[in-house]
């Protein structure tokens, strides 16, 4: 494993970051894994070397959090790895249970803790903007959740380049804690932050945080044009259908999956080698809900592609509409 600094801090990441949305109870998503069949990812993942595991509040609805804290409790020291948590989405049908008011970032905050069995949480984000509340009231209860101690950086989650380039002159203006981080839609597949929001992110010394790198699954090489399902996320995960399946899409997919017989590596090593190829890339958050995914994920900081690799895995890009910004 490879450790690199998160943005323009001190603190030092993996180059892979687990994301714990795949962990929780099925109920909420057929995909899932409950606890139980959770916690050898998890404890493999350590193994591996990697320090940084990604949950949010809303992972099914508060569970995921309960998994990472316990499992982290009994496979590592807390002060050894990076947990990272979000909040924005609904948690219930409470009025003030969303958003990023100061009521619901400091009762969320305390939730996410009291979940986690911890005492802080290394990075948390904000999941998306919002409109319906003052940027200042949200910036300066993010600067008072780190002065008091219940984080020690703050990130944000895909948003419009704007937005946060408001944010970040906002909380500058105030001497409020600056973002150290971004978390955003990107993959080969839907490359529109190439456009403002990675350059500004480079611009500013924040790491960036891909969520979604392997496009839901979809860059693993196992979906197919006339959209027949062969597992159970692609068979359920309406959002992937949405957001990808266009024809141009499975033509940069038939480059990563050429490529990967080419080299001998997975269609999904392929993809994540792309991605910790490209400028400001800090810490891909992939998810794993079969062993080989997550130790091929770790293999491909390994990989090299050369510069006509990376190009021609590219070519076959169009445009998208904004995509994971709601």
């Amino acid at each position: 494993m490879e450790y690199v600094r998160l943005g323009e801090t001190g603190m030092k990441v993996s180059r892979i970051c687990l994301g714990m949305m795949s962990y929780g109870t099925s109920q909420w998503r057929d995909w899932v894994l409950d606890e139980e069949d959770s916690r050898p990812f998890i404890q493999r993942a350590l193994e591996l070397g990697i320090n940084f595991f990604d949950t949010a509040d809303m992972y099914s609805l508060g569970v995921s959090e309960e998994v990472t804290g316990r499992a982290l409790r009994d496979f590592a020291r807390r002060d050894e790895v990076i947990v990272a948590s979000k909040t924005y989405w609904p948690m219930s049908d409470d009025v003030n249970a969303r958003g990023l008011s100061r009521k619901h970032l400091m009762d969320s905050i305390d939730a996410t803790l009291r979940r986690l069995g911890m005492e802080y949480v290394d990075l948390y984000y904000i999941h998306r903007w919002d409109y319906e509340t003052p940027l200042v009231e949200t910036l300066e209860a993010l600067n008072d959740i780190v002065r008091a101690g219940k984080a020690r950086y703050i990130g944000a989650s895909s948003m419009f380049a704007w937005q946060f380039a408001k944010a970040l002159y906002t909380a500058e203006l105030h001497g409020w804690t600056r973002f150290v981080a971004m978390q955003n839609h990107y993959n080969l597949i839907y490359r529109e932050d190439e456009r403002e929001m990675i350059p500004l992110c480079i611009d500013e010394g924040i790491g960036i945080l891909p969520w979604s790198p392997l496009a839901r699954g979809f860059l693993t090489g196992n979906r197919h044009r006339e959209k027949s399902a062969v597992t159970t996320r692609s068979q359920t995960d309406d959002m992937a259908h949405a957001m990808y399946y266009q024809g141009h899409d499975f033509d940069v997919v038939d480059r990563v999956v050429e490529l990967a017989e080419k080299n001998g590596h997975s269609p999904a090593q392929i993809a994540l080698a792309w991605m910790l190829h490209k400028p400001g890339i800090t810490s891909p958050v992939i998810g794993a809900t079969k062993m080989h995914h997550l130790e091929e994920a770790v293999a491909a900081v390994q990989i090299l592609l050369s510069e006509a690799d990376l190009a021609y895995l590219e070519a076959p890009y169009q445009p998208h509409t904004i995509l994971g910004h709601s």
